[in-house]
């Protein structure tokens, strides 16, 4: 995956962030590349963002590691009992998570925080592989409905079916069926822990705290 050159603008955009940092990352050495997903390799929750941030996971080679949507998730975690510590600023901070792994269904930084469908759709293969490798998963929590549409997507998460898809919520719970190898699952859905659902209130520490909660009754 750290290869990967399979989407021509990301490619690009990764690089020019690289070569061209703000103020505050002067002189740091970007990682400039895909991300795979981290954590517990015995994960029952799964937590699948939008895309790593240009400065955050783009610079430190570690999904929601350095920005303040990182700051948000990791926090929570903490609270949930998820995560060791409450803030991850780079790869060698510390952090373990413990029962959850966090992912997202883009691996490389796009312009303006937004993938198109293809690049989803490119990206779709390293996301699939994870889900089948993470064989204790008992629940995926989509941040945001990008995140929800790139899951609800993949033939494993529909059981193979062609499932009507439910419009995305907050809050939004779903069964879903069990697929081959793949064992029955529950999909949650959150707003984004973006900066500005956060600041604007469409996403508080107390709605994100309450389907963590949700997700660890689901997951036991």
């Amino acid at each position: 995956m750290a290869t990967c050159k399979r989407c021509p603008r990301l490619v690009a955009w990764r690089a020019l962030v690289a070569s061209k940092p703000p103020a505050s990352h002067a002189g740091e050495a970007y990682w400039a590349r895909p991300l795979r997903g981290f954590g517990d390799p015995d994960a029952r929750l799964v937590v699948v963002g939008l895309a790593p941030a240009a400065n955050g996971g783009n610079r430190t080679g570690r999904m929601f590691t350095g920005d303040r949507s990182g700051d948000f998730l990791f926090a929570a975690l903490h609270r949930a009992g998820f995560a060791n510590q409450t803030l991850s600023r780079s790869v060698d901070d510390g952090l373990e998570l413990a029962g959850a792994w966090v992912t997202a269904a883009v691996r490389c930084a796009p312009p303006a925080n937004k993938p198109t469908p293809l690049e989803r759709d490119t990206c779709a293969c390293y996301l699939s592989a994870e889900l089948h490798e993470l064989t204790s998963a008992r629940v995926l929590l989509a941040l945001g409905a990008f995140a929800y549409e790139a899951l609800w997507r993949l033939p494993e998460v529909r059981g193979g079916q062609r499932l009507r898809r439910e419009r995305f919520a907050h809050g939004l719970e779903l069964a879903l069926p069990p697929f081959g190898a793949v064992p029955p699952r529950t999909l949650l859905c959150s707003y984004h822990p973006s900066q500005r659902n956060v600041f604007t209130g469409l996403l508080t520490a107390k709605m994100f705290d309450e389907l963590l909660a949700r997700a660890r009754v689901l997951s036991a």
